[in-house]
């Protein structure tokens, strides 16, 4: 397995891509509504990365993926295509998945909404994966292995009778949308990749309210939890540092 290390000139341009993705993140929120289609909230990002950021959105005819973003709703756990049919209601939870690429450079990250007032369940299964992610990133530094950030993971949620979805995980990123290796969100302690200084990945649990079993619809993008249960997810772009990490993506409203 090839895992590239960033130089210190490759690490300033993921610095860059990775605070306009969270940009995106922060300027769409105001947006997410009901009544809105999901349609909608991809123009809307799509110009803001073309024709504000002067970026190019990574999803976009990604291996014939016809939109700028994923928008995922509620039982859907990842890679759904936004729709000018989905109107968004009064208690849908969504993820907004941005990708953007400047100067070659790919920032990769995604947030939940609640659309509306909340469900009951909805706050909690949001909040414990978000807790999933931040979990993983803690232990971001040289030396941890890839096991160790998908056992924490897999344990808080499964302390929370939640599942984690094992069909998709994270990735390496850089120059290219996705690299070796792949993270995993559950695994055992002290197996997998050990982690050096100048890796930069993704961390991006996908957690369910019911089982981990996943389905691909016929579009062969949209994956939904087989049972229908929620899904929620959290995704931000990590570096790997002398000491310890660096959050690429991290919001305003974030402190790590």
């Amino acid at each position: 397995m090839q895992v590239s290390i960033k130089t210190p000139e490759e690490i300033e341009k993921m610095r860059v891509a990775g605070r306009l993705a969270a940009d995106v993140l922060e300027m769409i929120g105001e947006h997410v509504k009901p009544g809105v289609s999901t349609e909608e909230l991809d123009r809307i990002c799509h110009d803001y990365i073309v024709n504000e950021q002067k970026c190019i959105p990574a999803p976009l005819n990604y291996k014939g993926f016809p939109k700028s973003i994923c928008t995922s709703v509620n039982h859907v756990i990842c890679h759904g295509i936004p729709s000018e049919k989905k109107i968004l209601k009064d208690g849908d939870i969504l993820n907004i998945d941005v990708t953007v690429i400047k100067d070659g450079y790919h920032g990769d990250t995604s947030k939940m909404w609640i659309v509306g007032k909340p469900k009951p369940g909805t706050e909690r299964l949001i909040q414990i994966t978000q807790e999933c992610l931040y979990k993983g990133i803690e232990l971001v530094k040289p030396g941890t292995r890839l096991g160790d950030i998908g056992h924490v993971i897999q344990q808080h949620a499964e302390k929370h009778r939640y599942s984690v979805v094992r069909d998709y995980c994270g990735h390496g990123i850089g120059a290219v949308f996705h690299e070796e290796p792949q993270v995993m969100h559950y695994g055992k302690p002290g197996t997998g990749l050990e982690l050096q200084e100048g890796m930069t990945f993704t961390i991006e649990p996908m957690v369910n309210q019911g089982k981990y079993q996943t389905k691909l619809l016929p579009d062969g993008w949209t994956v939904v939890t087989k049972d229908h249960k929620l899904s929620a997810q959290w995704e931000h772009t990590i570096l790997v540092t002398a000491d310890g990490h660096e959050v690429l993506t991290k919001r305003k409203e974030e402190s790590f």
